[in-house]
C-alpha cells in the first residue's frame, strides 16, 4: 500500500462515512484511494474555508469526528478559519492538507505554506508526516485527540511524496498512549461532596449551561438534575435548545444579547453552577462581581477555562456528564418558596414582549416567531453572524428536537450555509434551516451549488437590509459618528442568484403576508431561498 491508500483505510478504520474536501495536485494521490473507497462518502466544496465548516456541522450533529481534506498552499491557507471556527468551539475536526514533496520543504516552492505552523495556536496539535509507516499512528493519535478531553480540530500535513510512497507490512495501532495526555472523566469526589453541600444549602442557586453539554452528551444529565432539583437553568448563546423553549425551567439566554429574565437570574442567585460554559464575555460582563458576592461552582473539562474569566469556589474538572450523574446521586436540594416561580413570571413577560415595529418592512422578531411556531421538532437551525443570529436567538422558539448551532466564539461571517451542508450529510432526514444576513450570505452562497449537487433540502432564510446590519449599529452609538463602509451596494438580486442554482425563492417585505409566504416557503419539496427585507435602522434592541 501506498501513503495514500494507508491514509484512506487509516480513516475507515475510524468509522469515518463522509469527507469535505476541495481538489488539488498535491492531494491527487488521496484523490485516488478514495476512488478506490466508494464508502467513504466525498462532498466537494466551492471554497476550503467551507469545508471546515461543513465538518464542523457533521460533527456538531453526527457526534463522531468531522474530516475535511484539502490541497497545500491557499488551500491549506483557506482553510484556516474554518480550523479556527472549530477550534473557538470546541468542534472535533481531523483537517488533512497535501504539501509540496518532503525533500523541497522550506525552499518557497510553489504552493508550499508552513500550514502545521500556522494552525498551531488554535488546533489540539498538528502532524507534519514524513514517513509513510506513520500514517497509522498518527490518523489513530489524530481522531484520539480531537474527540477526547476538550475536542476541537487537529491537522495532518502529509507531503505528495509521502502519500506515493509505498509501505510493506503496515502496523495498524490497536491503542493510542501520548505521554501527558490523560484527560479528566470523572470528577474528584472530594470536590464533588464539596459542591454538593453547597447546593444544599443554597435558596436560590441558578444553573448556567453551554455548549460543553452537547459535546458532552449531557442534555440528559442536565434535565434530569435541574428537574429533581428544582433549579432554574440559563444557557450561553452556545448552550441555546439544551432546553425547549417553554420548558418551565429555562430561564432563557444570558449575556450582553440575553433575556432580562436570565440576566436578573443570575443578579439575584446565591449560586452559580456553570457546566460547560467557557464563561466568556459576551456571557457574564463583569464576572468579578460575582466572585466577589456569591459562591461559584464551574465543572469543565479542560482545567484550563476554570478560573480563567470567573473565578470558581469549587472547580470540578471532568466530563460534563460524568459530573452531574455524580451530583445526582447526593439527594435532592430545597431551593428557596417563590424562587423558581418567581424567575418564571419574569421569563413568560419576556416570551410576550412584543418586538418593535417599524415601518418599511418587516419586524424580524414578530418574524421568527411565526417561523418558530411552524417549524418541526426536530429542526436543526444554523443561524450566521450579526444581527440575524441575535434575533434568532431572542426570538425564535426552540421545541423539544430542536437543535441551535452558531458560531459562537470566533463570531464567523459565512458559516451558516456550509454548517448546514454538514448537518443534511450527518442527517439527511432531519429537517434544516438557514437563518443569516445578506452580508453574510454572500460570503457563502457559492456552496449552493454544492446543494444542488447534493440534492439537500434546506430552507436558506435571507435577511435583508442592504448594510452590515450589527456594525452599522455599533457606529450608530458613542464614541462613533456614524455608519462608514457598511453599504452593502453592489448586491446581486438573490431571487436570481437561486435560480441560476435551480432553486426556487420567495421574498417577504411586509408583516401583513408573513404568514402566508413561510407557509410556502416551508411547504416547498425542495431547497429555498426566502428573502425577508427589513428596515436598515431596525436594531437588537427592537
Amino acid at each position: 500500500m501506498n501513503g495514500a491508500e494507508l491514509l484512506v483505510e487509516a480513516l475507515k478504520r475510524e468509522h469515518v462515512t463522509h469527507i469535505f474536501g476541495y481538489a488539488g495536485a498535491t492531494i491527487c494521490a488521496i484523490a485516488e484511494a478514495l476512488k478506490a473507497a466508494p464508502e467513504l462518502a466525498y462532498t466537494l466544496v466551492r471554497t476550503e474555508q467551507n469545508a471546515g465548516h461543513m465538518a464542523s456541522g457533521y460533527a456538531r450533529m453526527s457526534g463522531e469526528v468531522g474530516v475535511c481534506i484539502v490541497t497545500s498552499g491557499p488551500g491549506a491557507t483557506n482553510l484556516i478559519t474554518g480550523i479556527a471556527t472549530a477550534y473557538m468551539d470546541s468542534i472535533p475536526m481531523v483537517a488533512i492538507t497535501g504539501q509540496v514533496p518532503s525533500y523541497l520543504l522550506g525552499r518557497d516552492i510553489f504552493q508550499e505554506v508552513d500550514i502545521t505552523g500556522a494552525v498551531a495556536p488554535f488546533s489540539k496539535h498538528s502532524y507534519l508526516v514524513k514517513n509513510a509507516r506513520d500514517l497509522p499512528r498518527v490518523v489513530k493519535e489524530a481522531f484520539y485527540l480531537a474527540s477526547t478531553g476538550r475536542p476541537g480540530p487537529v491537522l495532518i500535513d502529509v507531503p505528495s511524496d509521502v502519500q506515493k510512497q509505498e509501505v510493506e507490512s503496515p502496523q495498524w495501532p490497536e491503542a493510542v498512549s501520548i505521554r501527558g495526555y490523560r484527560p479528566s472523566v470523572q470528577g474528584n469526589g472530594m470536590q464533588i461532596r464539596r459542591a454538593w453541600e453547597t447546593i444544599a444549602r443554597s435558596r436560590r442557586p441558578v444553573l448556567c449551561a453551554g455548549g460543553g453539554i452537547f459535546l458532552a452528551g449531557a442534555e440528559a444529565a442536565l434535565e434530569e438534575f435541574a428537574t429533581r432539583n428544582s433549579i432554574p437553568v440559563v444557557t450561553t448563546m452556545m448552550g441555546l435548545s439544551l432546553l425547549p423553549t417553554d420548558h418551565p425551567l429555562n430561564i432563557g439566554m444570558v449575556g450582553s444579547h440575553g433575556s432580562p429574565a436570565a440576566n436578573r437570574a443570575l443578579a439575584q442567585a446565591d449560586l452559580l453552577i456553570f457546566a460547560g460554559a467557557r464563561v466568556a464575555d459576551r456571557a457574564i460582563c463583569e464576572p468579578d462581581q460575582f466572585r466577589s458576592r456569591i459562591p461559584i461552582i464551574h465543572m469543565d473539562v479542560d482545567p484550563a477555562e476554570i478560573g480563567k474569566n470567573v473565578q470558581a469556589t469549587i472547580p470540578i474538572v471532568g466530563d460534563v456528564r460524568h459530573i452531574l450523574r455524580q451530583l445526582l446521586e447526593q439527594g435532592v436540594c430545597q431551593p428557596e418558596e417563590g424562587w423558581l416561580s418567581g424567575l418564571q413570571a419574569l421569563r413568560r413577560a419576556d416570551l410576550d414582549h412584543a418586538p418593535r415595529e417599524r415601518g418599511g418592512g418587516v419586524t424580524p422578531g414578530r418574524f421568527l416567531r411565526l417561523l418558530g411556531e411552524r417549524l418541526p421538532a426536530d429542526t436543526a437551525v444554523c443561524a450566521d453572524v450579526g444581527q440575524n443570529l441575535i434575533w434568532t436567538c431572542r426570538y425564535l422558539p426552540m421545541q423539544e428536537g430542536t437543535r441551535f448551532l452558531t458560531s459562537g466564539g470566533l463570531g464567523t461571517m459565512g458559516y451558516s450555509l456550509p454548517a448546514a451542508v454538514g448537518v443534511k450529510a450527518a442527517q439527511p432526514e432531519r429537517n434544516t434551516v438557514v437563518i443569516c444576513g445578506d452580508g453574510s450570505f454572500q460570503m457563502s452562497f457559492p456552496e449552493l451549488a454544492t446543494i444542488r449537487a447534493e440534492q439537500m433540502n434546506i430552507k436558506i432564510i435571507v435577511f435583508q437590509n442592504q448594510v452590515l446590519g450589527l456594525v452599522r449599529q455599533y457606529q450608530t452609538q458613542q464614541p462613533y459618528t456614524g455608519p462608514y463602509g457598511v453599504d452593502l451596494d453592489g448586491s446581486p438580486d438573490f431571487q436570481t442568484i437561486a435560480a441560476a442554482y435551480g432553486m426556487d425563492s420567495y421574498c417577504l417585505g411586509s408583516d401583513e403576508k408573513a404568514e402566508a409566504v413561510l407557509d410556502a416557503f416551508l411547504s416547498n419539496a425542495g431547497s429555498s431561498l426566502l428573502i425577508v427585507r427589513v428596515h436598515p435602522e431596525c436594531s437588537t434592541n427592537d
